[in-house]
């Protein structure tokens, strides 16, 4: 083989090389900067919406569903002392879905998002509002955001059976999509009588049974006091 070929290819193994080692270096950096974006938003989080402890929790086992795939979440069965009153037991199983998933690849929330309110109605619809985080910080795309969607209906109809259907809110608004996709105009089922609980259909596969009425700002009130809202 020529000297001078023998050098070129050299010098492009050197390359090769010290381009994969850049590139290895890059990928641990940016894994490190998603951590700490990670870390300061559950952080924020954490001083805004602390855990919730009420005088009838018990340690009990349950089902949070964070994500098993890109396009699906599974049930992970943990510990927790939940309340019996339904209201406060629904924020405390959202806030560990938010707080405590298995792994950074696992969350289906962004890791800031906090449940300003939830409300439950007579007649069993449950209305949850979230701050924009959830919205304004999660990734674009209808994967992403049925998982999302589906995370949050599924923990709240594996440990909270007295809730019939979900309605999600931002910042106390009604708003078309989550992020540009997932229709957020009407509600969710979850624990519908009749059928066994096994052939109900999730969120990532539903689609809102009924248009809302127009909402406005959700006036300042007591947790589980139900806002101002009539379904039709």
């Amino acid at each position: 083989m020529p000297r001078n070929l023998r050098i070129v290819i050299g010098i492009l193994s050197v390359a090769v090389l010290l381009g994969l080692i850049s590139l290895h270096a890059l990928h641990n950096r940016i894994q490190k900067m998603a951590e700490t974006e990670t870390s300061e938003g559950q952080a924020r989080r954490e001083v805004l919406e602390p855990a919730i402890s009420t005088p009838t929790d018990v340690k009990v086992k349950a089902k949070i569903f964070w994500a098993a795939a890109a396009d699906r979440c599974a049930p992970v069965e943990i510990e927790l002392p939940l309340s019996a009153d339904p209201v406060q037991r629904a924020r405390q199983v959202v806030h560990a879905l938010i707080a405590d998933p298995p792994t950074p690849e696992q969350r289906t929330i962004p890791a800031d998002t906090i449940l300003l309110g939830f409300y439950v109605l007579p007649e069993g619809t449950a209305i949850a509002d979230f701050s924009d985080a959830l919205a304004s910080e999660y990734p674009s795309g209808i994967m992403s955001e049925n998982l999302a969607v589906d995370s949050i209906a599924r923990t709240l109809e594996s440990n909270v059976s007295t809730v019939r259907r979900l309605k999600i809110l931002i910042h106390g608004q009604e708003v078309e999509t989550l992020a540009g996709h997932v229709d957020l105009t009407g509600f969710f089922d979850l624990n519908p009588p009749g059928p066994p609980r096994g052939s109900t259909p999730s969120a990532n596969s539903a689609v809102p049974v009924e248009t809302a009425p127009a909402a406005s700002p959700l006036a300042a009130t007591a947790p589980g006091t139900a806002p101002a809202v009539t379904p039709r």
